[in-house]
């Protein structure tokens, strides 16, 4: 199959782990998107790359720090892509121009902030680019509903990064859950160091919250397990606790931490319901040890599933940290190959990557359609539906201070 060109929409923390002028505080120094795709271009899956921001004056200092961390780090990696706008304009709207440069058959990834993926999404469509969205797809039911229709019709495959399904403690319990009966309770917490919302305050509480940003891992990983069990959501109650943020400098508005209760019904079997209680924070302790705090308890009628991911049995005493750290080498791994090359590619966030970029080569190459990838069962569009119904009525359920109902029939849904 022929490479793949590829767009990366979003210049930050995610694609280049450049953010405010230097490298990431976070355990994405070097980036995830960039990186993979650069690899995935050496290894002959990707062929031209570009890059496109708001902001071209920052692409000098990107490219500095991508060649330090990463072309010096592994034997020379080609760092080399295409930008917009050009590095010394400031343009919104640059993601068109960029679009419009490639072809029917190139792709995008799209990593920028919540509001903006539905129209970067639907502009790449509509001339024939394949999507991988970051999650949330999008915020609204009714904005992911209209790119199904849109990309069904342009004959594209749009992919969301849901990295989660990869991990591989995660990947394992959703299959062995599809053996132990009924569902009947999820809960899941997952939470990041108050440091990020140095990096998010620009957008924190105003364009998007923690539970679109967090609870979407976990959210679609419970759809992902239960679905298959054929139960739906019908109804989310959700409660927000306020106050850290803002003493930080946030947004009046910004959450800290954001709690939905979602009831689950199987419509084949009256009768049959279930809990899911999905909590997210970015206002953990800065000196936690890790990044991100990631678990969850699954209940059926035969057994259950409990996995934490935070601390996975490996810790570092550092004097730089000041602490002992608790690394997770198993989303990215950074340590080189005995060549010296990158040795990450069995990291779930490079397979996250990988599957979006060979899915593109299948079409492209028509082995493939769309439609045979959501019947993989692959963090789809079409298979990604609830995810998006439960994060929007959680949204709404706090600021209508009410439970927001969810009806899904014959494959159309709404929230009432």
């Amino acid at each position: 199959m022929e490479p793949v060109n590829v767009l990366m929409v979003g210049t930050g923390e995610y694609t280049t782990g450049f953010v405010g002028g230097g490298a990431s505080g976070s355990d994405k120094k070097v980036g995830v998107v960039g990186l993979s795709l650069f690899d995935l271009r050496r290894r002959g899956k990707v062929g031209k790359l570009s890059m496109v921001g708001v902001n071209g004056k920052k692409f000098p200092a990107i490219r500095e720090h991508l060649t330090k961390n990463i072309s010096q780090a592994y034997n020379n990696l080609d760092t080399s892509f295409d930008s917009f706008p050009d590095d010394g304009s400031v343009d919104p709207e640059s993601y068109k121009t960029a679009i419009d440069a490639l072809s029917k058959g190139d792709a995008i990834t799209i990593f920028t902030p919540d509001p903006t993926h539905y129209p970067i999404a639907l502009y790449a469509i509509e001339r024939g680019i394949h999507v991988l969205i970051t999650k949330p797809a999008v915020k609204l039911l009714e904005d992911h509903l209209k790119l199904i229709e849109a990309a069904e019709k342009n004959g594209v495959y749009v992919f969301i990064e849901h990295h989660k399904r990869f991990d591989p403690a995660y990947s394992d319990a959703r299959f062995r859950a599809t053996k132990l009966g009924d569902f009947n309770y999820f809960y899941s917490y997952m939470s990041q160091p108050k440091s990020q919302l140095e990096t998010f305050k620009s957008w924190a509480g105003v364009d998007s919250d923690i539970s679109y940003y967090l609870n979407s891992h976990h959210i679609d990983v419970c759809e992902s397990m239960v679905t298959q069990l054929g139960y739906v959501p019908v109804k989310v109650s959700a409660s927000a606790s306020k106050g850290v943020a803002t003493s930080l400098g946030c947004n009046e508005k910004t959450e800290d931490t954001i709690s939905l209760l979602v009831h689950w019904e199987k419509p084949s079997e009256p009768g049959k319901h279930a809990t899911g209680v999905y909590t997210a924070s970015w206002t953990a302790p800065q000196k936690a040890g890790v990044h991100s705090n990631q678990y969850f308890h699954y209940l059926a009628a035969n057994g259950e599933i409990r996995i934490d991911q935070a601390k996975r049995g490996y810790d570092v005493a550092d004097d730089a940290a000041g602490q002992l750290m608790w690394y997770n080498p198993f989303y990215m791994r950074y340590a080189p190959d005995e060549d010296g090359n990158f040795n990450g590619q069995t990291g779930y966030g490079y397979v996250s990557l990988e599957k979006f970029v060979d899915g593109c080569r299948a079409v492209n190459s028509k082995s493939l359609a769309p439609k045979d990838l959501d019947a993989k069962g692959l963090p789809t569009l079409r298979n990604t539906i609830a995810t998006t119904a439960i994060l929007e009525a959680g949204r709404r359920s706090i600021d209508e201070n009410r439970e927001v109902k969810i009806e899904s029939k014959d494959g159309n849904w709404k929230l009432v």
